[in-house]
């Protein structure tokens, strides 16, 4: 259900938004149209093409102009109809067979049939296309129509989370005559989905229009509203700077946003015109990868040790709030397929285990407090991104603390990847999404995913036994058992520092009626359906 709660460990530091305010209420808030709703965000996407984005901006504005086959139920654990009203699993697990819809039409009209779902996975898995996220397709064999309403997507190989990942916003079916015609231009200048709403205009940087989809009606019951959307029109609005987006919502000048900062949240939650929302579940995981070729961290004593001396909890109030939660585990308990017996001891903040490990691997303390071996001081060397300075900081004062010395580097978006593949790193940050167990580890932990994105540098033959067996298993009962051994095998090898859980907080002015929000890819708007208008 959704959650409405209040967040009562967040400080209040907000001179930057009072100021902020000021400026936007003192002319009178442009009055919104009426049967339009307007939701701020700080940036855009590069183009609204499902097969060449992986963006969260786009999937924002995608899952609202197009459909999947399947969705998620509101939990992220069960599998529910969207544009095939079924589907059956061969006993072999390699052949899927989806029955569509009847009466679902494009925006421009036009019915929707199997060979759009046909068009759309040949396009998108064209070899070597400029496209995205191939891998979560599966080992395709071939994809067919028998008839207008029928397809047979034959793989390979099993892939047992292959219905979960349909779910995402790369299997939003397109139409591939418009996608084909406009080449480059399509979702730039065009998009012809099958959504509860339509593509009208996208000016960069600035705003997407996006008006209601005239009889749409075959939307998944699981997730509330069926169709048509209750309001006209969606606008999504760039407000580049966090205080002013802040502001805009306080001014009535958006409806909603969940790209406002952490610090603005404590005056919303204290705001009786404004209302606080998050997912039932959305998983995103904050944590601190351990690179294990690297000298010390060869030692899993020394990669516990810096696991000990990190204290996520002040990081998740200091710096988030406390709109996230502090974890010590790699990814969510609520997730599907999370082994509940998991350890996850070595993870919690715990200074005084840190010096017994260090000591037990052979290290000493000189007379400046930190620690050495065999002459050579415990230095590290840490990655980040420029705009997680405050966490790079902090989990740098607790390492100095503790008695190891961190060397911070800290790289724009588009500097990071490059440096990580100098491979001069111990430790580097990073978060991500994820739908389950099963998802999050083959994102990672693969010998084949070496160096990137495992980062780690973790060949481990048992790893890649389970990831496998995971992967291939035919039924529930086996994809759950190796994914739940291999959650606490990777554990027990102490990979990462699990430090902070995020959920999107969604903050809506008086004008909207509450909703739940959704949970799969970060969209939290979802299809749009649930939004009304008081």
């Amino acid at each position: 259900m959704t959650d409405q709660r209040p967040f009562p460990g967040i400080a209040f530091r907000l001179a930057g938004f009072a100021s902020a305010a000021a400026i936007a209420c003192a002319s009178a808030a442009a009055a919104q149209d009426t049967g339009t709703v307007t939701i701020g965000r700080t940036s855009d996407a590069d183009r609204y093409d499902p097969q060449r984005s992986s963006a969260l901006a786009a999937a924002e504005v995608l899952y609202m102009i197009g459909d999947t086959l399947v969705t998620l139920s509101s939990d992220l654990k069960t599998v529910e109809p969207a544009l095939a009203e079924s589907w059956d699993i061969s006993e072999d697990g390699l052949t899927y067979t989806f029955h569509l819809k009847e009466g679902v039409t494009f925006c421009d009209g036009k019915a929707f049939t199997a060979q759009d779902v046909v068009g759309s996975m040949e396009r998108w898995l064209t070899p070597d296309g400029p496209y995205v996220s191939t891998w979560k397709a599966g080992t395709v064999d071939s994809i067919t129509a028998p008839d207008d309403m029928t397809v047979v997507y034959k793989l390979k190989a099993p892939s047992s989370g292959l219905l979960y990942q349909m779910a995402q916003f790369n299997f939003i079916i397109i139409d591939p005559e418009q996608a084909e015609s406009l080449g480059d231009d399509f979702g730039v200048t065009a998009f012809n989905g099958t959504g509860p709403f339509c593509f009208e205009s996208w000016t960069p940087n600035d705003s997407v229009v996006l008006s209601a989809h005239e009889g749409y009606s075959w939307g998944s019951p699981a997730l509330g509203n069926t169709g048509p959307a209750k309001v006209d029109r969606v606008v999504w609005k760039i407000v580049p700077e966090e205080a002013t987006l802040a502001a805009s919502l306080q001014a009535g000048e958006i409806d909603a946003s969940y790209s406002l900062p952490a610090w603005s949240i404590a005056q919303f939650d204290a705001d009786p015109s404004v209302t606080l929302l998050q997912p039932e579940a959305a998983f995103r995981t904050h944590y601190l990868g351990m690179k294990v070729t690297r000298d010390f961290m060869q030692d899993i004593r020394v990669r516990e040790a810096v696991s000990h001396a990190i204290d996520q909890s002040a990081i998740a109030e200091a710096i988030f709030f406390g709109t996230v939660e502090p974890t010590e585990s790699y990814y969510a308990k609520e997730a599907l397929d999370y082994d509940p017996s998991i350890d996850t001891a070595p993870f919690a903040y715990d200074p005084a285990k840190t010096e017994t490990l260090l000591t037990e691997a052979g290290f000493t303390k000189g007379d400046d407090g930190f620690w050495q071996k065999d002459g050579t001081p415990l230095t590290l060397t840490y990655y980040g991104f420029n705009t997680s300075r405050e966490q790079a900081e902090t989990v740098q004062g607790d390492l100095r603390k503790a008695g190891i010395e961190l060397n911070v580097e800290l790289y724009d978006s588009t500097a990071i990847w490059a440096k990580l593949r100098e491979q001069t790193y111990d430790l580097y940050q990073m978060d991500y999404p994820y739908l389950n167990a099963g998802d999050a580890l083959n994102l990672y932990f693969s010998s084949a995913s070496v160096p990137s994105p495992n980062r780690m540098m973790w060949e481990d033959e048992e790893t890649d036994r389970l990831l496998e067996a995971g992967n291939s298993a035919v039924n529930a009962e086996a994809r759950a058992e190796a994914f739940m051994a291999l959650g606490k095998h990777l554990h027990e090898a102490i990979l990462w520092k699990p430090l902070l859980l995020e959920k999107p907080t969604i903050a809506i002015g008086p004008r909207l009626v509450p909703f739940e929000p959704a949970g799969i890819s970060g969209a939290a708007f979802g299809t749009g359906l649930n939004l009304e208008l008081q």
